[in-house]
């Protein structure tokens, strides 16, 4: 078939380079090979379907379609006839952005801030104590300072995340350039 050549190495020079620039989302370049493969296919496709494609282990690229679907980067689809599971890229990339990155900051801001205002609570605490030296209840007024400039970090943080949630991070910054 004439071209078919330069449309496939076309393709899978943007399929390696997604597979090495994917561990930016914490996955491995097999899960951005099967991303990347998804993303040129016109039509979903079932758990052997890929296998056949990538030469993975069913075991494998069933773990690995999972983790897209978690990542929100791949879509179940349902077609009327067909009983097994089919699944393509989801091609909105801002939006898997947005979904990879408010789950896994919100996640951390949540970890972070418990931690910190489990710490300031027994900080201050340690500051009303009678028998502590000066100079620890100095070293905590200190550590608490510090924890509250961070909590004011977090707090910007969430803004930030918030706005990508909401989309209004596109009024700042447009989805596309202006020419």
């Amino acid at each position: 078939m004439e071209g078919k050549e330069q449309l496939d190495h076309a393709r899978e020079r943007v399929i390696d380079a997604i597979a090495q620039n994917i561990n930016l989302y914490g996955v491995t370049d097999s899960i951005g090979r099967l991303y990347g493969m998804l993303l040129f296919q016109e039509n979903p496709m079932t758990l052997d379907e890929m296998k056949e494609e990538l030469g993975m282990s069913k075991t494998s690229m069933s773990t690995s379609v999972r983790t897209l679907l978690d990542l929100k980067m791949v879509d179940k689809v349902w077609k009327k006839g067909v009983r097994k599971d089919l699944y393509k890229a989801e091609d909105d990339w801002y939006q898997s952005f947005i979904d990879f990155f408010t789950i896994k900051w919100r996640a951390g801001v949540s970890m972070n801030v418990y931690a910190m205002e489990k710490s300031l609570s027994e900080l201050e605490k340690l500051i009303q104590q009678e028998n502590v030296e000066e100079e620890i209840k100095l070293s905590a007024k200190k550590d608490i300072e510090k924890i509250h400039h961070a909590l004011d970090y977090y707090n910007w943080l969430n803004r930030f995340v918030d706005s990508l949630d909401s989309h209004k991070i596109f009024n700042f910054i447009p989805k596309t350039k202006d020419k």
